[in-house]
């Protein structure tokens, strides 16, 4: 059974960065691609949570790479999958927060 998909203002807030400058610098057809791909990673982890890998195991974080240059960072709960924020992994490893 799918679970039901939860977004976190701080995933709102990173996701629509992402958008804001993928159409700044590389327009429309890249943005809507990156914003599919997304969306069905996210039906996908829905369907199978365990798919991504565990960061953070105190918290049961896991992460999932979207492309070469976005992680997606999200925890499961018994009914939930809680995007929590998406991480463009060129800003350097001290910026990475789950």
């Amino acid at each position: 059974m799918a679970k039901s998909i939860v977004w976190t203002k701080r995933a709102s807030a990173s996701f629509n960065r992402v958008i804001a400058y993928l159409e700044k610098e590389w327009g429309e057809k890249v943005t809507k691609g990156f914003v599919q791909r997304t969306y069905t990673i996210i039906e996908l982890l829905a369907q199978q949570p365990e798919l991504g890998s565990l960061e953070v195991p105190d918290h049961n974080i896991r992460g999932f790479l979207i492309t070469k240059h976005n992680r997606l960072f999200y925890r499961v709960t018994d009914g939930e999958l809680i995007l929590l924020n998406f991480y463009d992994t060129r800003s350097g490893k001290k910026r990475r927060r789950a």
